[in-house]
């Protein structure tokens, strides 16, 4: 790198870095998820505003790929502690509630995704209509398990019976959709000549799960004391990076592999060294890596040429997104006799999406299966439908009196201060 070069990242860096607190705190004095603000940092600071003038002035070519070499490793850590929230005595103990409305909220959608790729192949498709159709239905169904998290926790409304069914359902969602989004990367065709490799997905998945993680926690169990020492914490990066590595070089994305990472790190006996792993890694890439994916992901997105043809694509993916989601949702809690309210409210958060969502669009643009225009609209439907939540659900079940936010009740990779910048 030259001195310039150096001078421009560390200059950029600190811009987005200022941006996305500036933002995010008026986002949360607005009542809404501080990804809010942090993602219209990263728009901001690209080419929608001033025809990409200041993107070019704070960010020039020379520097993009180490922005997003730093995404990247933000990405990868947020993915293993979502991974390492992830709880399937959960899932269990919910009973056929949140799988029959998490089956119902992907699949609805879905469908309608795929259709509405059929009325946008013309203008939007790319080469492989048939990853564009799947991509298109897997964008559709995401949500969100941090931001919704989060939401709750603003409410205290974690241990509620609604709350504990509606993170329950995001969990099961977050593992359909990723493993779908997993399929479609595998089917693409993405890893070139080299697509035998992905025959080595299974052996590593059943390896990780059936012999990675008995020995870790036999390896805990034996050290009941064990805490997060500068060595424990480097194996745990050391893991971490290792199997975000191992996915990527199969062919899948390398997010599976660091999400994978998180799940298999044992829960019993190593809740001191989870939370203590949650706290200094979220830190760290809630208030740097992460600010730094919002501008590469805004650096994609360009909404200075909207036209009325956009705008009414907009409104389609806006129809299809929400109302698929809150559909699916609403008629299968409704069908298992929840009330009328509380499944109105259950189908509010699962239309959540937040970082969830721009990571999914972003592996899509990378692997070819979305253009940059329609990219530019996902975001926005990204952006919108995590803004409405939290007034929608106000509106439906109003804002309880109490509501402090719990110092415990952590989101995925983050304390309660760093929190909001991983949703």
């Amino acid at each position: 790198m030259t001195t310039h070069q150096t001078s421009s990242l560390l200059l950029g860096l600190a811009a987005i870095v200022l941006l996305a607190r500036l933002l995010g705190a008026l986002a949360r004095r607005l009542n809404q998820p501080a990804v809010i603000g942090e993602v219209l940092a990263g728009i901001a600071l690209g080419p929608t505003l001033f025809h990409g003038a200041l993107s070019d002035a704070l960010f020039p070519a020379g520097i993009r790929p180490l922005l997003g070499a730093l995404a990247a490793v933000g990405v990868a850590a947020f993915m293993f502690l979502v991974g390492l929230e992830w709880d399937a005595a959960m899932i269990r103990g919910s009973g056929s509630l949140a799988a029959t409305v998490s089956f119902s909220s992907i699949l609805l959608p879905f469908g309608l995704g795929t259709l509405l790729a059929l009325y946008l192949m013309d203008d939007y498709g790319t080469g492989d209509r048939t990853a564009f159709m799947l991509f298109m239905g897997i964008a559709m169904s995401i949500t969100a398990f941090p931001v919704l998290a989060r939401i709750l926790t603003d409410r205290g409304m974690t241990r509620s019976p609604l709350g504990v069914v509606a993170l329950a359902c995001a969990s099961i969602d977050d593992v359909l959709a990723w493993s779908l989004l997993a399929g479609v990367v595998a089917v693409s065709g993405s890893a070139g000549p080299d697509q035998w490799r992905i025959l080595l997905a299974v052996p590593y998945l059943l390896g990780m799960l059936f012999v990675l993680r008995p020995l870790l926690r036999r390896f805990v169990a034996r050290r009941p004391a064990l805490t997060l020492t500068p060595t424990v914490f480097a194996a745990v990066l050391v893991g971490l990076l290792l199997s975000a590595a191992a996915t990527e070089w199969v062919g899948l994305h390398y997010i599976f592999g660091a999400f994978l990472f998180g799940v298999i790190l044992p829960r019993t006996g190593g809740e001191r060294l989870r939370a203590d792993v949650h706290e200094r890694l979220g830190e760290l890439s809630g208030t740097l890596l992460l600010p730094v994916f919002f501008l590469v992901a805004g650096l994609q997105v360009d909404l200075s040429h909207l036209d009325a043809g956009a705008l009414g694509t907009l409104g389609l993916i806006l129809l299809v997104a929400v109302g698929g989601k809150f559909t699916g949702a609403f008629t299968a809690a409704r069908l298992n006799r929840m009330p009328l309210r509380q499944s109105a409210a259950l189908a509010t958060l699962m239309n959540t999406r937040g970082l969830t969502e721009l990571i999914v669009l972003n592996v899509g643009l990378q692997l070819g299966f979305l253009g940059k225009d329609l990219y530019s609209l996902m975001v926005v439907m990204a952006i919108v439908t995590t803004a409405m939540a939290g007034p929608l659900l106000s509106w439906i079940i109003g804002r309880p009196a109490d509501t402090a936010r719990p110092r415990e009740a952590a989101v995925p990779g983050h304390t309660a201060d760093t929190v909001s910048t991983a949703v």
